[in-house]
């Protein structure tokens, strides 16, 4: 039988694509914090299924380990568990979920499912205690990319998605076809500092200046046609000449479109929700133009949360706080949780 969970140390237990993390929290913040990256990727410039599931494997209880040393403490003070359940790569989630369980079961913890992208809201606030609802939330990852009103924790609205590809998707993409490494946003990032935006030009999908609330397009994204037209700029450029010249120029014009989306739409909900509150959230929160220009735009009546990097990435630190507190609220997840790679948002409310 579980017992309840009031309060105490969470283990959480982050799996769903190539980061193998495990977190010790409380109410205090971060206790401990144990993240493995998988190199292997990069030879074949994305994630291999597969070989994320037997990396996963082989490191888990390593990082189990490493995060409870860092935490100084042991099994018995652990009160829940909170473990990705979704979404993400079915074989990686399988690992994390099947682990959490376990140990769950064998303790008598209560145990709590936790989507992976409402875990990115919460990253922030475990540096800052002051990033709390109400604010609008912009989750930018390599499989999603969600603008979201947060009015207070557990209950949300998407406000607009992308349509196609994820941004953190596309800079991997341009990124192989510029010639860059694997991931992509830090290779862009990277080119884009030696760049001059503009030498080319690359459209800003869905802004238009006709667009109002009531259209579901006004807070939509697409980064889909935007990579495609790049590909484009880069045949014309290797047509002509060498690509190599002209790398900087192009990753630096992407980025700055991708950016420009971004920021806009980011805006038009602050603007229409009178929230000057935004939380950034994700791995594609790691790129400091992005972070420049909503401070920017947001000025010094707004305020702007984004975690550090070790937190902007897939960790279980966020996932372990997701769950402390829907733990904290009375839920629990059964003993059938399973991993589910198209898991839907929880604590969704009507309207756009």
């Amino acid at each position: 039988m579980r017992a309840e969970y009031t309060g105490g140390p969470i283990l959480g237990i982050e799996t769903s694509c190539d980061e193998t993390s495990a977190a010790v929290v409380d109410e205090t913040g971060i206790r401990g914090l144990a993240i493995a990256s998988q190199d292997a990727h990069a030879a074949f410039g994305g994630v291999v299924p597969e070989i994320a599931a037997r990396e996963h494997v082989r490191s888990l209880d390593a990082m189990v380990d490493h995060a409870m040393t860092q935490a100084g403490t042991t099994a018995d003070s652990i009160a829940g568990v909170g473990v990705t359940a979704g979404p993400g790569l079915v074989g990686a989630l399988l690992v994390g979920v099947n682990w959490g369980k376990a140990y769950a079961m064998a303790r008598g913890l209560p145990l709590i499912g936790v989507h992976h992208m409402e875990g990115h809201l919460f990253a922030a606030a475990l540096e800052d205690p002051s990033a709390q609802p109400p604010f609008v939330g912009l989750l930018v990852s390599g499989g999603h990319t969600l603008l979201l009103e947060v009015r207070e924790w557990g209950e949300y609205r998407i406000l607009g998605r992308t349509r196609d590809d994820a941004a953190g998707e596309a800079f991997d993409k341009v990124a192989r076809r510029l010639g860059l490494g694997y991931p992509g946003g830090p290779e862009i990032q990277r080119a884009a500092e030696t760049g001059t935006p503009g030498r080319f030009s690359l459209p800003r999908p869905m802004l238009s200046k006709r667009q109002g609330p009531e259209d579901a397009a006004y807070y939509d994204m697409s980064f889909s046609g935007l990579k495609t037209a790049l590909s484009i700029a880069v045949a014309d450029v290797e047509s002509r000449s060498r690509l190599d010249e002209a790398v900087a120029d192009l990753a630096a014009e992407f980025q700055e479109a991708v950016v420009d989306v971004l920021v806009e739409k980011t805006m038009r909900a602050v603007e229409a929700l009178g929230l000057r509150r935004v939380v950034l959230g994700g791995g594609v929160a790691r790129n400091s133009r992005l972070r420049q220009r909503l401070a920017e735009r947001l000025g010094s009546t707004g305020q702007l949360f984004v975690p550090s990097p070790r937190l902007a990435t897939d960790n279980a630190a966020m996932i372990g706080e997701a769950a402390r507190v829907r733990l904290l609220a009375g839920e629990r997840s059964p003993w059938s949780l399973n991993a589910d790679p198209g898991l839907v948002f929880p604590g969704l409310v009507q309207g756009r």
